[in-house]
């Protein structure tokens, strides 16, 4: 069953740039209400910009990390919107360093972004959206959260926890018409690789050459905007190398090990 977005609002966390601007394009594109949000009002605003029908959309800028700035946005965009119908939690940020260089401090504070931070807001958001009879929640994991790789240990170990979490909310929330979809994307074409953490909680600031060979954000959110629209649950977006890791994943765990071991993933 296909699912119409022209009477939806959409609340889109981390839309500033990446896979959220491209998102929140493809969305207002097929006639959606956006929330943009993220730390950074004048990116929001140009993101907005390049959104069909751009007045009709909304801007709520807040550092998700912050409690506090959590709760007044989302009383914000209550105002401002009146209602959420479906949360698409990809405010996140990755990592580039190995286990053992790698600070307990740096770890934390991954997974405070791309795990707590991300539940936190959806408690947030459910009560409302429960009561108004229904609506989906989307958290958007990674394929490093399917498959352990070098360089990814405590990102990779957010995005399995994300992946998990929504699978038991999923089966929790059923019977209130809460859907619950998870997206796994693969490498894209963002400046996700410039902004990841190393070992000592910087940012690395250079572009990976997988990333740069990925997947365009733009057809990355036309394949994952599709299958949410399809009511897909369970959605990985990524080149056919990415996806033929997680069959063999499933087929022989410990044969994909004894190729990633092998592989240059930096």
């Amino acid at each position: 069953m296909k699912t119409k977005l022209n009477n939806l609002t959409i609340w889109i966390t981390g839309a500033s740039s990446g896979l959220g601007e491209a998102l929140a394009i493809e969305f207002a594109r097929r006639g959606a209400t956006i929330i943009l949000s993220g730390r950074n009002k004048q990116k929001l605003e140009a993101v907005k910009a390049k959104c069909k029908k751009p007045t009709k959309h909304v801007v709520v800028p807040f550092d998700i990390l912050d409690v506090t700035q959590a709760e007044a946005a989302y009383a914000t965009v209550i105002q401002k919107a009146g209602h959420v119908d479906w949360l698409i939690n990809n405010a996140g940020v990755s990592q580039r360093s190995l286990i053992m260089q790698t600070s307990e401090a740096v770890e934390r504070q991954l997974m405070e972004i791309d795990y707590f931070a991300q539940t936190r807001l959806t408690r947030l958001v459910l009560p409302d959206m429960i009561a108004q009879g229904g609506g989906k929640v989307v958290m958007v994991s990674s394929v490093a959260g399917l498959l352990g790789t070098q360089y990814r240990g405590a990102y990779g170990a957010a995005k399995a926890a994300i992946h998990m979490w929504a699978n038991s909310l999923r089966a929790e929330l059923s019977e209130d018409n809460i859907k619950v979809a998870t997206i796994f994307p693969g490498f894209i074409q963002t400046n996700v690789s410039i902004n990841a953490l190393t070992a000592d909680g910087s940012a690395q600031g250079t572009m990976d050459d997988a990333t740069d060979q990925g997947l365009s954000a733009k057809a990355f959110a036309k394949q994952a905007v599709k299958a949410l629209v399809q009511d897909e649950e369970y959605i990985i977006v990524a080149g056919q190398k990415e996806k033929f890791a997680t069959l063999v994943n499933r087929v022989s765990p410990p044969k994909l090990y004894k190729l990633i071991r092998g592989a240059k993933v930096k």
